[in-house]
């Protein structure tokens, strides 16, 4: 087939022409998460390249970045974290509409997400449970009038005036003991001390759910982990295309060009660690960096044995290649903002593998709900905050019958637990199941049962939230920076305005945005949903906060 021409394929349809001058471009793209996977498919679907001129370059044996999941039945699974998702999440689910789900090709990898959703939606009844396994009402939030104040102040305060700020620079203590600040600090991993900006962002992004904020009713979850359900569909189309995915990989710097005359910044070599030969790049290629990870560094344990704890005296291999570049560059971001205060972005999730349905039995018992509706359930008066979440079965889609899986996390893993008299960090696996089953008082024979046919996998995770950490204008470099040619940043630490981090959603923007300003696209990514500016929205959302 010629470069540039048009072509037609049964999952996405019409694909556009490649812009004339890049008909002899290739396409770099450093990292393997979803980002430069959904920029392959972008650049694929809307900017003509064929599959053969786009290189992933990923330094780890697997693709997926942070939406990974492994392990065995008989080892016990492991996945570092679980994503929600939502209908107004308008380019993951245009992305995914074209490409074919991993269990029926005749159905696409959006389709699935939604089916799953109507198949078994969230309807949470437990979503709040203190000490003694007491299930709160959450419905009245427990909100003050200052409260109320606080938020209706922080949602009308330019975003530039929050620069520096945490979230505590906002509210009073007692906000953050508020049944409100429990559900939405666990649904989205916020901590007290985490950037003010992005508060308020989530705040504005995702008001239209407060009326189905304690049911959850309004979050959309894959059918399987998201690795199964993204991840391998979307490489398993990636390779049908020819993409050429170079695992072991690891990008150490880049060359820009520089002398007399030379406008603008463009790439012209990207140079490798370890044995692989520099590779030169010419004007009319692209590169699309993803810069920094979430899940960088990350340390699992076993069922036996603690997590190790994370290295503190250098940056992590993932942030190394932001902190080359954008040394002496204002435009290309602050990246020490984001991998310098692990105190404040660590938190530790653990995966549960059973052979046994004693646990899922209890929590339907206890929940009044079937297993995979429940939603998330969080322990209040765990000195961890651990939350626990129930998914439908299987979770891995070639997971066993008579397995189950299901997983949690604690927000505070430095402070000694209650029945087990230690920081979560220093714990096995075995030991956290502990945990858990004491604050939800399950009763003995059933709590030998579980503890005697689970195997727990805990993951800490130093990055987790970095994107969340106390930042300024300008501290996340543009997706295509000022007077670039063809470079572009991609992923969690780019900034795309209005929008959140910490989700698959911003992860794909970043993608769409990049490839379509690289190549002077037509097609762009659809507005960031903005439920604010509906005043039924507001009223609902207003209503939902007097709630008494």
């Amino acid at each position: 087939m010629r470069r540039g021409a048009a072509r037609s394929d049964g999952h996405t349809g019409l694909r556009r022409s490649r812009p004339e001058e890049f008909s002899m471009a290739q396409a770099y793209l450093v990292g393997g998460g979803i980002a430069a996977l959904s920029a392959a498919a972008f650049l694929i679907r809307d900017g003509g390249f064929d599959g053969s001129d786009i290189h992933v370059f990923e330094a780890q044996d697997e693709i997926g970045g942070s939406l990974d999941a492994g392990g065995t039945p008989e080892t016990g699974y492991t996945m570092r974290g679980g994503r929600m998702f939502e209908a107004q999440f308008r380019c993951t689910y245009d992305l995914l509409s074209g490409i074919p789900s991993l269990d029926d090709p005749s159905k696409s990898a959006t389709q699935d997400i939604l089916d799953s959703h109507e198949e078994s939606p969230w309807d949470d009844a437990a979503r709040l449970v203190r000490k003694g396994g007491a299930i709160v009402d959450g419905h009245a939030m427990g909100f003050s009038e200052r409260h109320r104040l606080e938020l209706v102040k922080c949602l009308a305060t330019p975003e530039r005036l929050l620069d520096g700020k945490r979230i505590t620079d906002c509210f009073d203590e007692r906000f953050f003991t508020t049944d409100f600040w429990y559900m939405w600090c666990t649904t989205f991993a916020f901590e007290p001390w985490h950037s003010a900006i992005e508060f308020r962002r989530y705040l504005k992004r995702f008001v239209h759910l407060f009326p189905e904020f304690q049911t959850m009713s309004g979050i959309h979850r894959t059918r399987y982990n998201q690795y199964d359900s993204i991840v391998r569909p979307l490489t398993a189309w990636l390779l049908e295309q020819g993409v050429r995915i170079h695992t072991g990989h690891r990008v150490a710097d880049l060359a820009f060009r520089t002398g007399p005359g030379i406008k603008g910044t463009t790439v012209e070599r990207i140079a490798f660690a370890g044995p692989h030969a520099d590779l030169d790049v010419a004007p009319e290629d692209l590169v699309f960096v993803t810069n920094g990870s979430m899940t960088a560094d990350s340390t699992l344990g076993t069922h036996t044995t603690a997590p190790e704890g994370p290295h503190t005296n250098r940056s992590p291999e993932s942030f190394l290649l932001w902190h080359r570049i954008a040394r002496g560059r204002e435009d290309f971001g602050h990246p020490s903002v984001f991998d310098h205060s692990i105190n404040d972005s660590t938190w530790e999730s653990f995966t549960v593998t059973a052979d046994d349905p004693a646990f899922l039995d209890w929590m339907e018992r206890f929940t009044g709900r079937a297993t995979g509706r429940g939603g998330l359930l969080t322990l209040t008066d765990s000195p961890w905050l651990l939350t626990l979440v129930v998914n439908r079965q299987p979770v891995y889609q070639q997971q066993p019958d008579g397995v189950s899986v299901w997983w949690g996390y604690g927000l505070f893993p430095d402070r000694p637990g209650d029945f087990v008299k230690k920081p979560m960090r220093e714990c096995t696996g075995a030991e956290i199941l502990q945990e858990v089953l004491g604050h939800l008082a399950v009763d003995a024979p059933t709590a030998e049962l579980v503890a005697g046919t689970s195997t727990v996998i805990p993951c800490l995770m130093p990055y987790i939230t970095s994107q969340f950490l106390v930042r300024s204008h300008g501290d996340r470099p543009q997706v295509v920076p000022e007077g670039s040619t063809n470079l572009a940043f991609i992923g969690q630490y780019a900034e795309v305005p209005d929008d959140v981090v910490f989700t698959v959603e911003y992860s794909v923007r970043t993608a769409w945005t990049a490839v379509a300003k690289l190549l002077d696209l037509e097609k762009r990514p659809p507005a960031v949903h903005k439920g604010h500016h509906d005043p039924h929205v507001l009223a609902q959302a207003l209503h939902t906060m007097h709630r008494t």
